[in-house]
């Protein structure tokens, strides 16, 4: 099962995508106006009662990022041993969690911006995504336990800033500039997706291969992942919780940063692809 947030010329809808086709539940539903309230339905039971609701081409759509507002949009850093080494990072003996702000999110197709103020080391990193469906706290590290408070996976574009990465550990900052947390296409159903750590991930750069990593590389996967920050806080539904990077990213090679007329590319298997061009910011 697909979950999606798209544009019908007329707003915001969200609904399932069926093949070419995309089931428009908001408009059956006003009261099911994002993805959120759909997940505290449970989308399965939604799934069997919308028999009524219209469909519509999906080309005749524009789609949005999956989930534009979530509670919380969390990231962790130098996850995949090969990304510590190409960075000259130590191993982290515990995961390293960075905040990115909810304004920096972009759907498929939106562009990502050059920032006027900081244009020489835009970076862009791959990642597979945790998007919570019920709320939750201290869930063990097992897979069924996580997999039961989990809605789905989507993709994430963490764009980075590098330079100003470099003077701030946070990293909340130089993770957050507008239109720098592109995710999507869409949430599809731990059902679809099988074992998380057996996906394929692909970054390419206006056509060329840069990253080409897989989910079972990570230091800390997964199910450790949902149960260590539970352990510290509520998760909440349509958090998404984004897993790391694989090697692959511009960071110390020269030539190989963003620059506007690029378009960014990243594709996970049993996912799909989340595509965004890249422009100078707006004046």
């Amino acid at each position: 099962m697909k979950l999606a947030t798209f544009d019908t010329g007329t707003g915001q809808h969200v609904g399932f995508i069926d093949g070419d086709e995309v089931v428009d539940l908001t408009a059956a539903d006003p009261s099911r106006a994002t993805v959120i309230e759909l997940l505290e339905r449970d989308p399965r039971k939604v799934w069997a009662s919308s028999g009524s609701a219209a469909r519509l081409p999906l080309s005749e759509v524009k789609l949005c990022s999956p989930v534009p507002r979530p509670p919380k949009f969390l990231a962790i850093g130098y996850n995949y041993a090969a990304h510590l080494e190409e960075t000259h990072m130590e191993r982290p003996s515990r995961q390293a969690w960075f905040n990115k702000q909810q304004t920096s999110i972009i759907g498929p197709g939106d562009p990502i911006w050059i920032p006027a103020i900081a244009p020489d080391e835009v970076d862009y990193e791959g990642e597979l995504a945790v998007v919570i469906g019920k709320r939750c706290k201290n869930v063990p590290n097992e897979k069924r336990a996580v997999l039961d408070v989990v809605a789905g996976f989507t993709i994430v574009n963490d764009v980075s800033v590098r330079d100003w990465q470099a003077l701030e550990p946070g990293m909340v900052v130089s993770k957050s500039f507008d239109t720098h947390g592109a995710i999507g296409p869409w949430i599809v159903t731990p059902d679809e997706i099988g074992d998380p750590l057996d996906l394929r991930l692909r970054t390419y750069v206006s056509g060329e291969l840069r990253q080409d990593g897989h989910t079972a590389d990570m230091l800390f996967n997964v199910y450790e992942q949902v149960a260590y920050l539970s352990s510290a806080f509520t998760l909440e539904v349509g958090d998404v919780l984004s897993t790391g990077t694989p090697s692959g990213i511009a960071w110390h090679r020269p030539g190989k940063y963003l620059k506007a007329g690029d378009t960014v590319r990243i594709e996970i298997e049993k996912i799909g692809t989340l595509e965004n061009p890249v422009i100078d910011e707006p004046r």
